[in-house]
């Protein structure tokens, strides 16, 4: 038994019931483990998801997609962290294109919609930088027009399945900032990598490997004029509310690895022995766990209201920080007792607990850094800007 799910609504709940399903059979714990290790993107999976329609989830039906809501796509990331965070990580993708592509008109949009809830195709969002994470708006990357096409000179880093990906979005400063709006200028232009102009290279980590994280190199590459996303010089406006999901789903992200770890920590309390009694009867393992299934069920609350709004047309970049705080912190409360509850066993590398354990310290900073989210709700509070 794990801690029990929270109350939802009935097709939300099937939609649970069904991830969990299909999770079961396609991507048991051996074989997340598997995956893992060898950093390696499961195309059959992904594929597997996309037949289910859950690829789909957030795109309307009359697009291609699932119909539903980013409540309904937080349901699915949790579920898929729980078995194999990294492959959640590149699962967020699929939430982001589709808050962003829903946002403006473009000629594309229904075809690249639905080929993103068929499987049939991967995009990736090139947003960050070696030297622009956190701070977005120092991205260097420049993309000019030459008669009927874009040209885009720079770097991005962090780029989840760039190796994977038919499509990338990327974030390229086009225009000179206007005075007092230093956000202004940036422009999201579609950009097929498959072209001598772009150069992909793997990035190996410690935690969330199988996510295929990666540089790109721009030199020269081209997209034709049409592939502006929106208007031009205001991406950062278009990129504020599909922020908002990001920090959602990377927040469900974070609830579904605490679930998983803690359902392997009670696992180990019931069926470890010392001193001739279960573990999990002594109150120096109990107290802990009780701890982690309290703050979980907080800031899966927390999460789901911040869903639950923005599906409702709400703008409300303070609760999503604050929900992708909380999970962020919570989980690594979280993986760090269900370690140390294990001891030696949950280091051993047949346990997901080391996985659990390495994956959520990317939750910390990733992708946006708990200390950026508190800047964001410390100027809320009426404290003045800090950075």
């Amino acid at each position: 038994m794990d801690l029990p799910d929270l109350p939802e609504d009935q097709d939300r709940a099937a939609v649970r019931s069904a991830v969990r399903e299909l999770l079961r059979r396609r991507l048991p714990p051996a074989r997340a483990l598997e995956l893992d290790a060898a950093g390696t993107f499961d195309r059959d999976v992904w594929q597997a998801l996309a037949d289910a329609g859950f690829l789909g989830l957030g795109t309307p039906e009359d697009l291609g997609g699932s119909g539903g809501g980013v409540a309904d796509a937080l349901v699915v990331v949790e579920e898929v962290a729980r078995a194999l965070p990294s492959l959640a990580v590149d699962l967020v993708l699929a939430g982001m294109i589709a808050r962003t592509l829903g946002d403006v008109d473009h000629p594309d949009k229904h075809a690249w919609l639905a080929a993103a809830a068929s499987g049939d195709l991967i995009a990736s969002f090139a947003l960050s930088e070696p030297a622009a994470g956190t701070d977005l708006l120092a991205a260097t990357t420049t993309a000019r027009l030459d008669g009927d096409q874009w040209v885009l000179s720079g770097q991005k880093a962090w780029i989840s399945l760039a190796l994977h990906a038919g499509l990338v979005f990327v974030l390229a400063r086009t225009d000179e900032a206007a005075a007092g709006r230093r956000g202004s200028g940036f422009s999201l232009i579609a950009v097929d990598p498959d072209q001598d102009g772009v150069t992909i290279r793997r990035t190996p980590m410690a935690g969330m490997r199988a996510a295929v994280s990666c540089e790109i190199f721009l030199d020269g590459a081209v997209a034709p004029a049409s592939a502006l996303i929106g208007e031009r010089g205001e991406a950062m406006r278009l990129l504020g509310a599909t922020l908002d999901v990001e920090r959602v789903l990377a927040a469900g992200i974070s609830l579904g690895i605490a679930h998983g770890a803690l359902g392997v920590q009670l696992e180990h309390a019931r069926s470890r022995e010392a001193f001739g009694r279960p573990i999990g009867t002594f109150q120096a393992v109990q107290h802990p766990a009780a701890d982690s299934a309290s703050e979980i069920a907080a800031a899966e609350l927390l999460t789901r209201t911040a869903a639950d709004l923005i599906d409702a047309g709400q703008r409300i970049p303070t609760l999503t920080a604050m929900a992708k705080l909380q999970a962020a912190e919570t989980t690594a409360r979280v993986v760090d007792r269900g370690m140390r509850a294990m001891g030696a066993m949950g280091l051993a590398a047949e346990s997901t607990m080391q996985m659990y354990f390495r994956d959520a310290r990317l939750q910390l900073f990733s992708p946006v850094s708990n200390e950026m989210t508190r800047n964001i709700i410390g100027q809320a509070l009426g404290l003045g800007r800090s950075y």
